[in-house]
């Protein structure tokens, strides 16, 4: 890790205070953590187009302190263990009746000013704002997703 750290461009290395190795890569905008297992996490990808993008300028890297990784055994390895999305559901919502009314949601006005709403039955947790903003952390695919997503609209419009 220290001779990746101290050759290559836009990494950090400080075990620390974490034990990996984080690169920043400026095309596509993603950071890596590389630990010295040879596991990799991708952070900050749009698409898993961009993912893959980002893992071959972490080879194309790596390649330059001569330690050689077969691209596509890499690339058929992927596998996402949490997506994060954002967007607006285009309803206004009541945070204080909503804390109430469902189930297995933290809301803390004072601390933060969005709802915090676990989706029974899936790993989505959802933050909801009073705007109708919402931010989606946990699935796995886009299809899980947007099944969330539609099931927390259904949720919603029952508490109206």
């Amino acid at each position: 890790m220290i001779k990746l750290a101290e050759a290559l461009p836009n990494t950090e290395y400080n075990p620390e205070q974490f034990p990996g190795l984080v690169m920043r890569i400026r095309d596509p905008k993603t950071s890596a953590l590389i630990f010295s297992s040879g596991n990799v996490v991708c952070t900050g990808a749009k698409s898993m187009k961009k993912v893959k993008e980002s893992i071959k300028a972490i080879i194309a890297n790596i390649a330059k302190i001569k330690i050689r990784i077969k691209e596509e055994g890499v690339l058929k390895k992927i596998k996402v263990q949490n997506m994060v999305a954002s967007g607006n559901i285009g309803m206004d919502l009541n945070l204080n009746s909503l804390a109430i009314q469902l189930e297995n949601t933290e809301y803390e006005p004072e601390q933060f000013p969005g709802l915090v709403y676990k989706l029974a039955g899936t790993r989505a947790t959802f933050l909801l704002f009073s705007n109708g903003k919402i931010v989606c952390t946990g699935t796995r695919s886009e299809k899980k997703l947007h099944e969330a997503i539609d099931q927390l609209v259904i949720n919603l419009k029952k508490q109206k």
